[in-house]
């Protein structure tokens, strides 16, 4: 039994240095492939944003800014996913919601972009990690392959290396002439292989901490988000009693004033039926009209605030029922493999349907395309129609209605309508499918 104990003793050792040694050498390996990413990627992304940002007078960096700046976030989003797999460092991402590249607006994309807080502080992380972030990332590499150097030295080839520096031939700080002084460079070797299995995971983790300080949101940025917040909150509650503000008119002009024409036809059938029941026949048939209208115009009035399709069976099939009702062609693809929220998808619901009510009322669209998915943790909705084109978001347009509605839920709405056409609309929602 002691044998035992201690056998199992020896290998959870064993396991545990095995298990350090291979966290020392992944470490090396990461930081080494980060140190040889990080130079010339941030190098690249910094100087093609100072020379898209300066050529914005002359209307190139218009169209140039926003794709530089779109691949500049794609570049700190990939970092902080090593930072997150490699590190366990979260670097949240506090972006505002920006227009798809396919706008067609550069100017209000441009500065839309220059006007995030998180542009910026993308812009002065890449300069920082070009320099100390690639000498914090290139360190686990240094202080685990350095040592190898020179145990070579005290091995014999000192010799080679004094020759080549002219007599002496400085390790670390020790100089190196002899096999004496060689044995001390083994000995500094063995010191920093010593401190390379305790301290390379940490200087992996000092890299991505550093990384965090820079890219990571601030107070600022958490005062901006409030702002945006309570703009969005504002601009729901106005959409809201606007909402009510239409059920009320609709129920009074369509519905309500149907009802009381029947019961002011009732009341003459009623006075009729003795007297003149011809008379009373043809006011019954004009009452049995109203109320089938009525009822018409309820049932509409029930979809419009939310289809009981959309409730029983989701998003995608309330869009295939929204298209059937629809005058002209139009083709629908849905890729949902789950359901969003309920929210979620009224908002989504309604957008396709202005949407659709613009394309088919405005742009003379004899063919439209619907495509739903959901990607990245984002619910995508495109709609293409063939029309003449020419949509814009403006204020008091069908569109900037979307845009409010989306941005309730941190959404974004992307318009490219070239005159002649055709038209795409793309809207995105950040949610998670059940």
């Amino acid at each position: 039994m002691t044998i035992d104990t201690k056998s199992g003793t020896h290998s959870g050792a064993g396991r545990d240095g095995r298990t350090r040694a291979r966290g020392m050498g992944l470490a090396a390996v990461r930081g080494l492939a980060l140190a040889l990413v990080a130079l010339p990627g941030s190098v690249l992304c910094f100087v093609l944003s100072l020379v898209s940002i300066a050529l914005i007078p002359i209307g190139v960096g218009l169209v140039t800014t926003p794709w530089v700046l779109t691949g500049v976030r794609t570049y700190a989003d990939w970092r902080r996913v090593l930072a997150a797999e490699w590190g366990g460092v979260r670097i949240p991402r506090a972006y505002r919601p920006s227009p798809s590249p396919y706008v067609a607006n550069p100017w209000t994309r441009t500065f839309g972009m220059l006007g995030d807080p998180a542009t910026w502080r993308d812009l002065r992380w890449l300069p920082v990690d070009m320099t100390a972030g690639f000498l914090t990332a290139l360190l686990p590499a240094v202080l685990l392959l350095y040592p190898l150097e020179g145990f070579a030295i005290a091995a014999g080839l000192w010799r080679v290396f004094t020759d080549a520096g002219g007599g002496t031939y400085w390790y670390g700080f020790v100089p190196v002439t002899g096999q004496a002084s060689a044995l001390g460079a083994g000995a500094l070797g063995l010191g920093l292989l010593f401190l390379a299995h305790f301290y390379t995971p940490r200087l992996l983790q000092t890299h991505f901490r550093l990384t965090r300080a820079v890219l990571g949101s601030n107070q600022g940025e958490l005062a901006e988000r409030v702002r945006v917040l309570t703009e969005t909150r504002r601009d729901a509650v106005d959409t809201s009693a606007a909402e009510l503000r239409r059920i009320e008119r609709d129920l009074h002009d369509g519905a309500q004033a149907r009802l009381v024409a029947m019961g002011m036809d009732l009341g003459t059938i009623e006075m009729l039926l003795d007297k003149d029941p011809e008379k009373a026949r043809q006011l019954v048939a004009q009452a049995r009209q109203s109320s089938v209208d009525a009822l018409s115009e309820l049932r509409d009035l029930v979809r419009g605030i939310h289809p009981p399709v959309l409730a029983e069976r989701g998003l995608g099939d309330a869009v295939r029922a929204l298209a059937l009702r629809l005058p002209v062609t139009t083709e629908v693809n849905v890729e949902l493999p789950g359901r969003a929220e309920a929210p979620v998808e009224s908002a989504g619901y309604f957008a396709v349907s202005e949407v659709l009510t613009n394309a088919v009322k405005h742009a003379g669209a004899d063919r439209i395309w619907i495509d739903l998915h959901h990607t990245d943790g984002m619910l995508r909705i495109t709609v293409t129609d063939n029309g003449k084109g020419g949509a814009v978001i403006g204020a008091g347009s069908g569109l900037a209605g979307v845009e409010r509605r989306l941005g309730t839920f941190d959404g974004v709405l992307a318009v490219s309508s070239p005159a002649g056409g055709p038209t795409m609309v793309t809207m995105e929602i950040p949610c998670a499918l059940s």
